[in-house]
This record gives structure tokens, sequence and C-alpha cells, in this order.
């Protein structure tokens, strides 16, 4: 899909348009109460009006993460747009008794956008992994999604001395959609630094997708996502490597719900004892 950048006017009718869909606050962030067909929609009319659009998605781990460091916080908090990735954050948010439609998790969102791609003809730069996941994604979609253009791919091993040259490639390659699959913090500090830059219309950060796309990695069985198992499957994958950060993570993330509990009942008892 071919487009020239003027850039502001545009975002803001796309940001006018993401507006007038809720936003619910969990843990003092903003999460877009979309369903993943709204928001396939508005990736669509962002990459038609060369709008540039940086999607954030948050999960469990990335909510305790942001908590304890700021500096992440800022830069998920500096893209556009928010979603739940994980179902514990929509399971969370109907604890608290702001209900989000459903999750929109950054793999399916991923492959919604080549599946639309396909007839749309979009074009996408593969960001992230080891040089053979990489090429691997690279050489699926060609085969999965005749119709999408892969403008230009680059691994996820660099320094920062490298930055700004990665930044120049994915610009001059201008492609419809960055997917950028490099691990927290790293993937938000350079989208947060290099997004004004490059001018993609959509910036998306896919964490471990290309590992999952590329067959590197099994993802759980849809029964065990329906229940927001993901993350038990993972680690009956790689017990190992990854009990202890699960432990830490998920009793954080149970920690934070009691917490904003404790916030809503305090501000409700205010605000009946102002009422009285």
């Amino acid at each position: 899909m071919q487009h020239s950048h003027q850039t502001l006017p545009l975002k803001n009718l796309i940001m006018e348009e993401v507006a007038h869909f809720p936003t619910v606050r969990l843990f003092d962030i903003p999460i877009k109460a979309m369903t993943m067909g709204q928001v396939l929609d508005l990736v669509h009319r962002a990459i038609s009006a060369s709008a540039p659009l940086q999607i954030g998605v948050v999960n469990a781990a990335k909510v305790v993460n942001m908590y304890r460091n700021p500096a992440l916080g800022a830069d998920v908090l500096s893209s556009d747009v928010i979603f739940a990735d994980g179902a514990s954050v929509v399971w969370a948010s109907h604890i608290l008794g702001t209900p989000l439609p459903e999750r929109v998790a950054g793999i399916d969102l991923m492959m919604g956008m080549l599946e639309r791609g396909r007839k749309n003809g979009y074009r996408v730069y593969l960001f992230g992994a080891t040089e053979e996941v990489n090429r691997t994604v690279a050489e699926r979609i060609a085969t999965d999604y005749p119709g999408v253009i892969v403008a230009g791919r680059r691994n996820g091993y660099f320094t920062a001395e490298e930055e700004e040259a990665i930044a120049n490639d994915v610009a001059q390659a201008k492609p419809d959609i960055l997917l950028v699959a490099i691990t927290s913090p790293k993937k938000e500090q350079f989208l947060a630094r290099w997004s004004d830059r490059i001018k993609v219309p959509i910036c998306h950060g896919v964490g471990g997708s290309f590992d999952v796309y590329a067959g590197k990695v099994k993802r759980a069985p849809l029964s065990w996502q329906r229940y927001g198992m993901e993350w038990l499957y993972r680690l009956i994958q790689e017990p190992g490597r990854m009990w202890k950060r699960y432990l830490v993570t998920n009793s954080l993330f149970c920690w934070l719900i009691v917490r904003e509990l404790g916030r809503k009942l305090l501000s409700n008892g205010k605000q009946q004892g102002a009422a009285s």
C-alpha cells in the first residue's frame, strides 16, 4: 500500500476516532475497551490515512514490571493506544467493576493484520528475534499471506550505536506496519525513541510472537487461552526458566488487584460520606 506521510492532521483524525471508544483505567493505565474487529478496522484506517498509531499492549507481567520500573511505564504510556493483551487483565477489569469486552492478544492482532494485509497489500517490516526465526517468519508470510509485502527485516540483536541506522532502514523501507519482536523494556524504549523518525503508520510490539509463528515455541491450545492459562502452559514447557518469574509476577499482580479494590472501596466510602 503506497502512502505519503502527511502525518499530523491525519493523526488527529485517527485519535479523534480512538477517543469515541471508552477508556478503562486499570492500575493507572488507560486501556481501550475495543474488540479485535474494531482494532483491526482502526489499523486499516490509520494505514489508509498514513497516520502514525503506536500500539501498546499489557498483560499481567507488563503491568507488574511497569509498577516496578517507572521508565518502562513511561514508555508504554507513550503509546497512542493501549489494549489488554492478557486474559488476566480482562479478568481484573471485571473484578474491579470496569469490564473490558475482550482481550486483544498481541499475536492475534499480528495475525489479524497479516490476514487483512493479504487483500489490502500491506507492507510490513519484521524487526526482532534471532536471524533464523526472523527469516523463517518472512518466508512463512510469503507463503501464508500472498499479497503482504515484507518491505524489510532485521533481527533483534543490536547495540545502542546501531539503533539509529536501524531506524533509518525502517524509515527508508516505508512499511505500513512495523512488527517489533523484542522483549520489554527494550521494545518500548526503541519505539518511544524512534517513532517520530520512522513515521510508520502502525508500530506494534509483538514480544515472542515471531518464535511462535516460526514454530520455535508452541502456543497454548485455545482452551487454555480461553481460561487465561497460557502462562501455566508456558511454565510446563520451560519450568526451570519460568517458575520463579511467574510465581513473583502473579503474586504481585494479585496484590495490585487487591490494592485497586481497596482504593475503590475507600473512594466509594468518601463519596457516600460527602453525599450524606
